[in-house]
């Protein structure tokens, strides 16, 4: 009898011992699951913080290489005073601004550029509607915006301008004309008096040209437009490739009365040459020069510095007071424009949706009546 009881005993306590043990196996499998779970959970966490991040622009990510600039302008000297001030490696991309957009639109599937600062906003304009440039970020130096340039940046801030000058003003010759025979209006500019005496650049090459017509389509209406260019035309307007060729063949006497782009007409004055600048008072086509990140750049946090830096006013009074294009308008507060500048200057932009839909209609139109 006493030994059922320690038999029966030993099985009570053997089989409480197994239960202990299957309790401590299913604790354990809990425990481990509950980890690899909230590993899991931490793990998609991280995943959705790093999309999340890197689709609004976040500077979280760590940059790749060095920063691409592709620009038409102040490449002799805006490299050297961004890394200076920064820190960042740039490599800049000279071109005048056909050259830049096609090479823009040749990469468009494996783009090599991070920034593109160029003075033809339609342009520009054209690439965020292709969904090129990166979206819904904002500069804190846009905050020093002058009213009229804030009014420059696009609902999905997807660029930032950084001035604006004349896309053409009225230059003559004095040695051809009197200030009395010269024109005084883009209207009288067009006057028979100036046949086969009259020049511009071509807007389907330089940066500014386009920005110049523009204008005058944007404002009158695509009939009315075309009705004004040909009379320039029939009254023998030459067109050039860019506004160098415009200041070569008004120094050499080539045509008297010019569309000229402001720098270059300033430039000619302090050169010497005997030609006297108009600023009509119904105003001057404007050309507005912008920057652009790229969508998919590799190096955010360098783009956005060099977009931060071009918005301080230290940056752009250098760009007056030292740059090549130095005649413009800066779009920021506490900067001082040249001084032999007109302080009467009137700059009209077209509208940067109106002219990037009708940018290329516009620039065919003019090749086909350039080949007539």
């Amino acid at each position: 009898m006493k030994l059922f009881k320690l038999r029966q005993k030993g099985v009570l306590l053997l089989l409480t011992l197994v239960m202990v043990m299957v309790a401590a196996c299913g604790g354990n499998n809990q425990t481990n699951n509950t980890n690899q779970n909230g590993a899991a959970s931490t793990a998609a966490g991280a995943n959705q913080e790093h999309t999340e991040a890197n689709n609004s622009g976040s500077e979280a990510a760590e940059d790749e290489g060095t920063l691409t600039v592709y620009l038409n302008d102040f490449d002799e000297m805006i490299g050297p005073m961004f890394e200076e001030a920064t820190g960042y490696k740039v490599n800049l991309v000279p071109g005048n601004g056909a050259e830049v957009m096609s090479r823009i639109q040749a990469e468009k599937g494996n783009p090599h550029w991070d920034v593109v600062w160029i003075d033809a906003m339609p342009s520009v304009y054209g690439l965020a509607t292709d969904g090129q440039l990166l979206e819904g970020w904002t500069p804190e130096n846009a905050s020093l915006l002058t009213d009229t340039y804030q009014q420059y940046v696009p609902e999905k801030q997807s660029y930032y301008p950084t001035g604006a000058h004349a896309a053409g003003v009225i230059v003559y010759n004095k040695n051809e004309l009197t200030a009395d025979q010269a024109p005084k209006t883009w209207e009288q500019f067009a006057d028979a008096a100036y046949k086969d005496a009259i020049g511009m650049a071509d807007p389907a090459v330089a940066a500014p040209a386009f920005p110049y017509v523009a204008r005058f389509f944007n404002e009158m209406g695509m009939d009315e437009a075309k009705d004004y260019f040909n009379a320039l035309f029939s009254n023998g307007l030459r067109v050039y490739p860019k506004n160098p060729n415009v200041v070569t063949a008004l120094s050499s006497g080539e045509i008297q009365v010019a569309a000229l782009q402001e720098s270059n007409a300033y430039q000619m004055v302090n050169n010497g040459d005997p030609i006297e600048i108009i600023w009509p008072e119904e105003g001057a086509p404007a050309s507005v020069r912008v920057a652009g990140i790229q969508k998919d750049t590799k190096n955010p946090n360098a783009a956005k510095a060099f977009i931060e830096f071009l918005l301080d006013p230290s940056t752009q009074q250098a760009l007056i007071d030292q740059g090549e294009e130095a005649y413009f308008e800066p779009s920021v507060e506490g900067v001082t424009p040249k001084a032999d500048r007109d302080p009467n200057a009137k700059l009209i932009a077209a509208d940067a949706v109106w002219a990037s839909g009708h940018e290329a209609e516009i620039k065919q139109w003019f090749a086909d009546q350039a080949v007539q």
